[in-house]
């Protein structure tokens, strides 16, 4: 009996367009969804765009836009984006919805009315500069469970701890610059600690994973805490009903938007909601990364409990993507956009490439650009395609473009791979993808090793219809391993099906055979990468380091690079550094790299043009101290007149850091 799934993959917050790290969660619940259907099974796949919070607020207002024409925009790059490399959603909506916010409403309802929501006066940080409370990742300082340093207000990547931002050793706010301060608000808090006992029990039914089931029980051990849910205004959000100037909290409404896409969907096409989300049999599968599962393993099903709504059958939770053994980097060029990336290479690389490393554990994959380029070529290019390339065309020139029967040796082809069914089956089933990709290749080596030995190119010349047997046996055997890959490489799959002019394949078209089959003229199935190509891409990706050039006011180099000519201390002497603060900041028109700075220096005022754009907002600089050599000699510029520099490090790009002064320093003193 054919099953019902209803899948899910993490909304993609609408601030960012989409990068090669996002497409790990993407390709692999896209193979999922697409194995599924393969194997006959009734599968939806529903996303959307997670579109509210502070950061759409702050980037809209930085644009001169309104929120709503931020996130109708990057809906459009996302869903073009997706397309390009195959992630084929039933619907992609967003949390900027009317379904979103009746049912944040009635799930916010239903759990207060069971006592689940709480009021509390709290102390929360706010920036006096910039006149708004902080989001707990618009703050940063040390970790209070292991120290480290420069972490973010209510998680740590070193050690996986959630706190309260309070609990933060030395914040700072991430949009001035400034330790904020704390004042006193009301907020609504959801008793997660009253769902503490039927959480266990939804575990015990194979929710998560094993490694993602330790990981609870250390949370459990650690106690279950309150869970603030509502914002202050000023905030891009819902309002609640009832309230005066308080919005749900972001991570209220976005894995509602599962919902609200459900919805969307099933009123498009005349369905009943009910008989979706909230039947039995439909299971409903959810894919997220680490990062996130706090919040996909506890708060969300605890929120269905408060309203009486069914559980997710399953939480599917995949590592992070390091790039040649590191986290991505913008200044080496591995920070890749998937438009940067679709630009330079055929996506179905990546899809096979990421498929040869996915396995249903929560380890981090690794690109490295080398094996990329070396795997891709032998397996994709060298192994599958080669196979379906030297044999087609012979057929389809030669021998009438018209299969045969199959001979003994053939039939005994075909068995060792249609009886690999049940494993790759499984190993799909499993998000055992890698194993999928290793047997698939390992097949596709038995079938080329049987080309060599059958040598066809040189029995055409003498044996016609032995010929045809060989090229039957070969065709059937792409046939069959284009229905294993299928699910990773849709568009091949695409080419394939209608070079043998048969209908989509499917896992039940494993066991069938074409014989005295016509068959269609070949196309090239896919092309070898060249390492250029990479090359290319990767320097595109690069946040180069400006030069000196009129759009440039200051050099900044990086510790990577060779050391100027050494100066006498006299020399050094001669810089007047002094404390500035920035009264305004602005961009400037026709130099994407530039801020035009007005710099306060006690009384007297200097225009620097900075090269900081890529770091920097301008309405996030003032009222910023920093510090600046305030005697260097004005330089013209083609935008003006250069009168000083302030004082910055990194590399480069968005990883520029200003230097600020301790607190209590006034704008004109000198820095000794």
């Amino acid at each position: 009996m054919a099953r019902k799934l209803l899948v899910t993959s993490a909304l993609p917050y609408a601030n960012a367009p989409i990068h090669i790290g996002h497409l790990v969660e993407y390709f692999q619940t896209d193979i999922w969804v697409r194995f599924q259907k393969a194997m006959g099974n009734q599968c939806y796949y529903f996303c959307a765009d997670d579109t509210h919070g502070t950061p759409i607020m702050i980037r809209a207002k930085s644009e001169g836009i309104t929120p709503e024409e931020l996130i109708n925009r990057m809906q459009g790059e996302h869903c073009r984006d997706f397309a390009d490399f195959g992630i084929e959603f039933d619907n992609f909506y967003t949390t900027h919805s009317d379904e979103n916010r009746q049912f944040s409403e009635m799930i916010y309802s239903r759990a207060k009315e069971k006592g689940s929501i709480v009021k509390k006066q709290i102390q929360q940080s706010y920036d006096e500069q910039e006149k708004m409370w902080l989001p707990d990742r618009y703050i940063k300082g040390t970790c209070p469970k292991c120290k480290s340093p420069d972490q973010y207000g209510d998680s740590c990547d070193a050690c996986g701890a959630h706190y309260q931002t309070t609990e933060l050793i030395d914040p700072v706010s991430t949009v001035s610059g400034n330790p904020p301060v704390l004042k006193e608000s009301v907020h609504s808090f959801f008793r997660l600690g009253d769902y503490e006992a039927a959480l266990k029990k939804l575990f015990e039914t194979g929710y998560v994973q094993k490694s993602v089931q330790n990981k609870l029980d250390e949370w459990f051990t650690a106690g279950l805490r309150d869970w603030d849910i509502t914002r202050d205004s000023p905030y891009f959000g819902f309002k609640i009903p009832g309230e005066d100037d308080k919005y749900f909290y972001v991570w209220l409404d976005a894995p509602i938007g599962y919902m609200a896409s459900t919805k969307n969907y099933c009123d498009k096409n005349g369905m009943n909601f009910d008989d979706v989300w909230n039947n039995e049999e439909y299971e409903i599968c959810h894919f997220i990364g680490k990062d996130i599962m706090y919040f996909h393993a506890l708060f969300w099903p605890a929120l269905l409990m408060s309203a009486d709504l069914r559980m997710p059958t399953k939480l599917f939770v995949h590592g992070f993507l390091t790039v040649n053994g590191q986290k991505m980097s913008k200044s080496k060029g591995t920070f890749i956009m998937a438009r940067t990336y679709s630009k330079h290479l055929d996506p179905q690389y990546l899809r096979y490439y990421y498929a040869s490393k996915l396995s249903g554990d929560v380890a981090d994959i690794e690109l490295n650009t080398e094996d990329f380029v070396n795997r891709v070529n032998s397996d994709l290019v060298g192994k599958l395609a080669n196979l379906a390339s030297r044999s087609g065309p012979m057929l389809t020139k030669k021998l009438g473009a018209m299969l045969g029967i199959l001979d003994a040796e053939g039939k005994a082809l075909l068995k060792e791979l249609t009886e690999a069914k049940q494993e790759i089956v499984e190993a799909y089933e499993t998000l055992n993808y890698a194993v999928a990709i290793r047997k698939i290749a390992a097949l596709a080596d038995l079938c080329n090793k049987y080309v060599e030995e059958n040598q066809p190119w040189s029995t055409i010349k003498t044996d016609a219809e032995g010929t045809r047997r060989v090229l039957t046996a070969v065709l059937n055997a792409v046939k069959v391993l284009t229905i294993y890959l299928k699910p990773v490489l849709p568009q091949f799959a695409e080419k394939i099906e209608a070079f043998l002019g048969v209908a989509p394949l499917a896992f039940a078209d494993v066991d069938t055979v074409l014989q005295n089959h016509k068959i269609n003229e070949f196309v090239r199935l896919i092309e070898r990468i060249g390492k250029e190509k990479v090359e290319a891409m990767v320097e595109e990706s690069k946040q180069q380091t400006p030069q000196q050039t009129a759009e440039t006011a200051e050099p900044q180099t990086t510790l990577a690079e060779p050391l100027e000519s050494e100066c006498d201390f006299e020399d050094f002497m001669k810089v007047d550094l002094r404390i500035a603060k920035i009264a305004t900041a602005s961009a400037v028109e026709g130099a994407d790299k530039l801020l035009q700075l007005e710099l306060d220096l006690g009384g007297v005022t200097k225009n620097v043009f900075a090269g900081i754009a890529k770091a920097y907002r301008p309405e996030d600089l003032v009222g910023r101290l920093v510090m600046c050599v305030a005697n260097l000699k004005p330089r013209k510029m083609r935008f003006g007149v250069s009168e000083g520099m302030v004082c910055a490090a990194g590399p480069g790009g968005e990883e520029i850091f200003l230097l600020s002064p301790d607190s209590g320093a006034q704008p004109g003193q000198r820095v000794h």
